[in-house]
Formats: structure tokens, sequence, C-alpha cells
């Protein structure tokens, strides 16, 4: 680990000054690269230069411990166990901070709620936790936008999906996949009998554009003589132009225009236009995989997370964390919640790094 931590130190020093040598106006992009990169690394070096730091004080003290000096060999053992606490502290966030990040976190989210088990009582659940996760964001000063809905005659939904959009909301919200139960009486219910109900919760990191890089390698150009109705020459010269994208197998002709460059440009157009197409069907086709994978069928057994009403009560299954704040959960307090949820996520994360 220390050997990985001087690595990067030491990295950290060459982007400082490969950032001072050059302005952001000599070349934007890669400024911002060389920024990016260093504020990536920024807040482990800071902490590793404090390890060091507090490194040298222990040794201090190890060393006024074993002094000749009564004075000094007291002062050095009543320093020591402290300054141990920190350093192992330190060295505890320093693993932290050194797994590895999920580089979908910096993400917006789609977020999709989808009523389960339940009727009514489940529609209604569903727009409760929607109005929940809106009211988070809105603390995080996020910004929540209906993509659609189906709603319901009682106020509630079927289903309805949202895009939360702020830097950081995957991070957040990607552990509240899943089913959701609820233990409540209906407004529905005239005898006061307590129903359970389940609803579905998909957290999915919004998907970057779509690139498509096209390389001449993989490409097979054809050109020749454009041929109108009945075999007729269009053009003396020859700029019809037959493309084929190696890897994919997709073909492009192209003769409408009289030059073989305009020719090529429009096939090449097309091709894009295609191959984009293709792969944000292959990006749709993953995603809805994901999100099969992530709520389930909807049952009331496959639950991470209960909520209580007559006991005022919510309680993730997953982390065995019971909150008796039910109201305000509702309202968008569920940093306590979320915390823990990292917390616990990370420390897993630790023990398999330590194995």
């Amino acid at each position: 680990m220390i050997d990985r931590l001087e690595t990067l130190a030491k990295r950290y020093d060459e982007l400082e000054a490969l950032l001072s040598q050059q302005g952001a106006a000599d070349n934007p992009r890669e400024f911002a690269r060389l920024a990016k990169e260093r504020s990536t690394i920024e807040e482990v070096v800071a902490r590793f230069r404090d390890w060091r730091r507090l490194a040298d004080d222990v040794a201090e003290a190890e060393k006024l411990a074993q002094d000749s000096d009564p004075d000094m060999r007291e002062l050095g053992r009543s320093e020591l166990g402290p300054l141990r606490e920190r350093l192992q502290a330190l060295e505890t966030e320093l693993k932290r901070l050194l797994l590895p990040k999920d580089a979908r976190d910096e993400r917006s989210v789609l977020l999709e709620i989808r009523a389960g088990t339940g009727g009514d009582e489940a529609s209604l659940f569903a727009a409760d936790l929607f109005r929940m996760y809106s009211r988070y964001a809105e603390r995080r000063g996020w910004k929540v936008e209906i993509m659609s809905s189906n709603a319901t005659g009682l106020g509630g939904f079927k289903e309805i999906i949202g895009l939360i959009e702020g830097k950081g909301a995957f991070s957040r919200l990607k552990f509240e996949s899943g089913v959701h139960r609820v233990q409540r009486v209906p407004v529905t219910e005239g005898s006061g009998r307590i129903h359970t109900s389940a609803v579905t919760v998909a957290v999915l990191p919004e998907a970057d554009d779509v690139e498509v890089d096209i390389l001449d390698k993989d490409l097979k150009i054809d050109v020749m003589r454009a041929s109108g109705p009945g075999g007729q020459s269009v053009n003396t010269t020859d700029s019809a132009v037959r493309i084929t994208h190696l890897p994919s197998g997709l073909v492009v002709h192209c003769r409408d225009e009289k030059s073989q460059h305009k020719n090529k440009a429009k096939a090449l157009k097309i091709l894009r236009a295609r191959l984009l197409e293709q792969a944000e069907e292959a990006q749709r086709s993953e995603i809805a995989a994901a999100r099969k994978g992530m709520v389930g069928s909807g049952d009331r057994s496959e639950r991470i997370r209960t909520y209580n009403f007559p006991q005022g009560r919510v309680s993730d299954h997953r982390i065995n964390l019971t909150i008796y704040t039910l109201d305000r959960f509702l309202d968008g307090e569920l940093d306590a919640m979320i915390d823990a949820l990292v917390t616990s996520s990370q420390a897993e994360a630790l023990k398999d790094a330590g194995q």
C-alpha cells in the first residue's frame, strides 16, 4: 500500500508541475484532462501526507519513551497511545480511498418505481416513494424530471420513471434498487386492517452518449460507375461509393452525388448513424438486463426494506438497521440510512481487498 501511495504522491507532484507550466488557454482539452486526473488523486495524496507526518510523530514519541530521563519517558508514553490511534484511523481511511471507484458514481440516475403486490395500496405507496426521493433530491440540490408515468385514479402510480440530475446522484441512490415493502392501513380499508404491499425500485445510471469511432482499417471502400434505370450510365466517372464496415458487416451505398468525395461523405454519415443506432440498442439491452436483475418479481418476500407505519419505523434488511422516524424519512431525510449502506459496502470491499 505504501508503494502505491508513494507513486500517487509522485504523480501528483508531476501534475502540479505540468499544470503550472501550461495555461488553460494553450491547450484547453489537455489542461482539463490533467486537472481532472489531479483532482481524482488529490484527497488520497493529502491524507497520505498527513499519515507520513503522523508516522514521524509516532517515531519521535517512541524515541522519547525510551529516553533515560524519566520525565521525557513519561511524556513520550503519554503521547504514544493517541498518536497510534490517529495513525491507525488514517491507515483505514487510506485503504478506503484506495478502493476501486465505481466509474458510474458521478452520473445522474433514472429512477424507476413500479407497483408490485397490493393493488391500489401498492400504487399509492409508489407515489409516496417517488415523492420521498424527489424531496431527497431537492435537499441535495439535484433536479428531478418525470420522464413517464402511469397514474391511477386514487393519486397513485402503477409506474413512474424520473430523471434525477446531479453530481454523485448514482453514488448515493444505487443501493435503493430492490423491493420496498409497506405495512399500513390503506386509505381504502374501512375495517382498519393492516395490509402489506410491495413496490419495486430500480436505480440506473444515466447512459453516456454513445460515441461511434470509425477506424479506416475497419472500412472496405469500393468505387464504381453509377448507373441509372436500364443500366444507363448516370456519370462518366467512377463516383458511386459502397462502404462496408467490416466489424459489423453493415454496408452503405451512395450514388446520388456526381462527386465521389461527396458520396463518400454521405455514406460515412449514414454508416455512423446506423452504427450509433446499433450501439444504443445494445446499451438498451444491457440496461434492460440490469433492471431485471435489480427489481425481482415484486413479490412481498423479495424485500430490501420495510416501512412499518403502525410502529413508525423503517428497517433495511441488508444491514439490519432500523430508523424510528418514518415520517421524516418519507420527507426525504435519507442520509442516515444511505450513509450506513455506503459504509457497509466499503467495509465489505475492504474485507475482500484484505483476503
